[in-house]
């Protein structure tokens, strides 16, 4: 009996997960379980709300949306974020929209009552109109929402009794202390209205299983054999296009070094040119500048001094230029050079030498979410530019799209319809490259079945972390 095959705890839930390679339709559009989450998952977990480049001056804010509820994160001195929940203590009004600078504090829109960044009521017009247990100090300052930092992102929880941030999106949080995720600063900000299940979105982007036929300009330099071997079910490590010795054939086979080092070459201007972030335009000019770089003519002696190369050359850059760099050696020799990063239950980082992606998806209704990417980069302190502006909804067609990302979102609403199939009860996963996917929605059940916040947190602990794992026992 195989660990997919194990039977799992049984869970009071709806369309429970079981199996974790069997992952039943109507987790993604039945009504009553898109409500289970909204009651009992939302509420309670760690959510990226905004980057710290987007406030950071005193009084800069944002406004954090999710299903009902809104959130103001507000900076209110250089080294402190606060949050409030979005709603004058009088009749409701919601205070803010979208982002801004408020350094003297919010006005209500509708009566005039004000609020001081610490979230202190400083007016409300001729105070004995209301009885005085109405307007004790307490009652009427805005109600706080709990908020942590971490990684250069200020992140909410609804939940006042929720275990803390660091402990909850472990091993994701020291995975980018390494990287210096708080140093990457936002170069452009896009999003996306899609009609699918917030959790459909997010699976795309937990495996690279679909790379050979959703993006075959990828194909040459992806898993050595292509359509033959994707991966040898003996290797439980995790993948990665920047990993090459873990899926090399004939490793010890003379090759064309100039040949390779063109190759590699053009895989990074593929990636840059199809996301941006994930690799920069500036860590592909490095690279053309080490195309007389002498390597070993074996694949994985030229693999291995290729990327010290690379690195080197990075950092070397990056530090002349004033920039905050991460150890590029260190994150190798802490296996920790993924292509993607996830962060229960909804933030995704993509870093590559001096840069990266990052995806944050949001349910919107059973069938529908708001899907963003960013693309970071790291400048050298004090040039950095302006955060960009809160980005309007594309739709997943829109040719503007990146073109990456664009082949991903081509698939999704045909998914999303495709789970409503007469017959289609679950879908199907590899237990070897789609484990994640399995793990993170039991995780959900565990959730939303009330279990111990203790138990989820070490549960969310084996969940949140490289892409394209294994399925493991995540404690329940």
């Amino acid at each position: 009996m195989t660990l997919t095959d194990k039977p799992r705890q049984a869970l009071s839930v709806p369309y429970a997960i079981e199996r974790l390679d069997r992952i039943p339709s109507k987790r993604y559009y039945d009504p009553d379980f898109y409500a289970m989450e909204c009651e009992l998952l939302w509420p309670h977990v760690w959510q990226m709300a905004c980057r710290l480049a987007e406030i950071p001056n005193p009084g800069d804010f944002v406004e954090y949306e999710i299903l009902d509820k809104s959130i103001i994160i507000v900076r209110t001195d250089p080294t402190t974020v606060r949050a409030f929940h979005n709603a004058c203590r009088h009749r409701g009004v919601q205070l803010v929209k979208d982002r801004g600078n408020a350094r003297s504090g919010f006005t209500c829109p509708f009566h005039g009552w004000c609020y001081g960044l610490d979230g202190a009521n400083t007016f409300l017009f001729q105070p004995d109109l209301f009885e005085e247990d109405n307007r004790q100090p307490a009652d009427v300052a805005l109600v706080p929402c709990r908020v942590e930092i971490a990684n250069g992102c200020a992140f909410i929880n609804l939940d006042d009794d929720a275990p803390g941030l660091r402990e909850s999106i472990e091993p994701f949080a020291a995975a980018f202390d390494a990287w210096k995720a708080e140093s990457l600063w936002p170069e452009w900000h896009l999003a996306c209205r899609m009609p699918v299940n917030w959790k459909l979105a997010m699976e795309a982007f937990m495996e690279g299983y679909h790379v050979m036929e959703t993006h075959p300009q990828l194909i040459p330099f992806g898993v050595a054999g292509s359509h033959d071997l994707y991966r040898d079910v003996k290797n439980t490590g995790a993948m990665s296009p920047f990993d090459v010795d873990r899926k090399s054939k004939g490793a010890n086979v003379e090759i064309d070094t100039r040949a390779f080092i063109d190759q590699q070459i053009e895989f990074m201007r593929t990636i840059n040119e199809g996301m941006a972030g994930e690799i920069h335009e500036k860590d592909v000019r490095i690279a053309e500048g080490l195309r007389d770089t002498e390597l070993p003519k074996d694949l994985a002696g030229a693999t291995e001094t290729w990327y010290r190369e690379l690195n080197t050359a990075v950092m070397s850059w990056n530090e002349r230029a004033g920039i905050d760099c991460p150890d590029l050696h260190m994150i190798n020799a802490r296996d920790l050079n993924r292509a993607v990063f996830y962060c229960f239950p909804n933030y995704f980082l993509l870093p590559t030498f001096s840069s990266s992606s990052s995806y944050r998806i949001r349910p919107l209704g059973p069938e529908e979410c708001l899907f963003e990417i960013w693309s970071l980069t790291r400048y050298r302190p004090g040039t950095e530019p302006s955060a960009p502006k809160t980005p309007v909804p594309m739709a997943p067609d829109d040719p503007r799209w990146p073109v990456i990302p664009g082949q991903d979102y081509s698939n999704l609403p045909k998914q999303q319809l495709g789970l409503h199939a007469k017959g289609f009860d679950f879908m199907r996963l590899s237990p070897y490259v789609e484990g994640l996917i399995g793990n993170y929605q039991r995780l959900i059940d565990g959730y939303l079945a009330g279990l111990d916040p203790d138990l989820l947190v070490q549960a969310a602990q084996r969940v949140s972390g490289p892409f394209e794992v294994e399925a493991v026992d995540i404690g329940f």
